[in-house]
């Protein structure tokens, strides 16, 4: 804060930190108190709100806990959302590698180019494009059975086909985070640990690797909460077996009507978040201000 009153002065200073606190209340914490607020009341018809059942009350978090079906997709969806993360980032790792350390300046202005054009549309759109590609008379059948790789056409849709829709959505929250870690990486360090006699596989593991521990943090927070909270991907390009835990909420807000459990869904999901950050955080041995350069 006192950075910010340096730099811009006193009377700028404090408007832009007064815009930024009416953002946090009205966007962030104004939102989330309500949700709270729902999840924690009975959902009471009109005529009986405020009066005796009214209450505050845990039901709705346990009704979650106590539902095998609802249950089982939440775990899935963490798993699933960790699973997105994980191979995102072994997917984007060789490429911001190659981009940092590797590729002339020419080079990387075209595939960064090239990565950014086709998130110009939005991410409806672009789901979309991968439910026609993976359909059952979509191109890549097409295209499989005139190799004669296959015989028939397959199903895509499902567990597959979201995981591949979600990499591909959010490869950017993922390759930015790493490709600015490794960018200041010293590339002396790697020819030094090279000439050393270090193998690839040590090279990365003992240099690059600890170098961009903040950037991978911050890629598989952004990823993992990204795809924990989505719902465009697994409703388009799921399967009825592949049901994730946003569409449970979706149903029990708009199809259900039920906006208290609806909330305490999404209020399980948030602190569940809320927790796998902190974690990776302390698994990479990385804070705050770490990740928010």
């Amino acid at each position: 804060m006192s950075e910010i009153f340096r730099r811009f002065g006193r009377g700028p200073g404090t408007i832009i930190m007064g815009l930024v606190f009416i953002w946090l209340a009205g966007m962030v914490l104004a939102p989330n108190l309500t949700m709270i607020e729902y999840a924690l009341r009975p959902n009471l018809p009109p005529a009986r709100i405020g009066g005796p059942d009214d209450v505050y009350t845990l039901a709705n978090i346990l009704y979650l806990f106590g539902e095998p079906i609802h249950r089982a997709i939440f775990l899935k969806t963490i798993w699933a959302s960790a699973l997105v993360a994980f191979a995102t980032f072994l997917v984007c790792y060789p490429l911001a590698y190659w981009l940092a350390q590797q590729a002339s300046a020419n080079q990387t202005a075209v595939a960064l180019v090239a990565l950014t054009i086709p998130f110009w549309i939005n991410e409806v759109l672009r789901t979309l494009a991968w439910y026609i590609l993976l359909a059952f008379r979509g191109p890549l059948n097409a295209f499989l059975l005139a190799t004669g790789i296959i015989d028939t056409p397959i199903r895509w849709a499902g567990d597959g086909a979201v995981l591949v829709g979600m990499v591909y959505a959010y490869i950017l929250f993922m390759l930015f985070p790493i490709y600015n870690s490794i960018e200041s990486l010293d590339k002396s360090q790697v020819e030094a640990a090279r000439d050393l006699g270090a193998s690839v596989w040590r090279i990365h593991w003992r240099v690059v690797l600890p170098h961009a521990k903040a950037g991978i943090a911050t890629g598989c927070i952004f990823t993992f909460m990204l795809a924990a909270g989505s719902y465009v991907a697994p409703a388009l390009l799921g399967s009825p077996g592949s049901r994730w835990f946003t569409e449970i909420i979706y149903n029990w807000f708009f199809e259900g009507g039920d906006w208290n459990r609806g909330a305490a869904y999404a209020l399980v999901l948030l602190v569940l978040c809320l927790a796998v950050v902190f974690a990776v955080l302390k698994l990479a041995r990385v804070n705050l201000a770490e990740v928010a350069k």
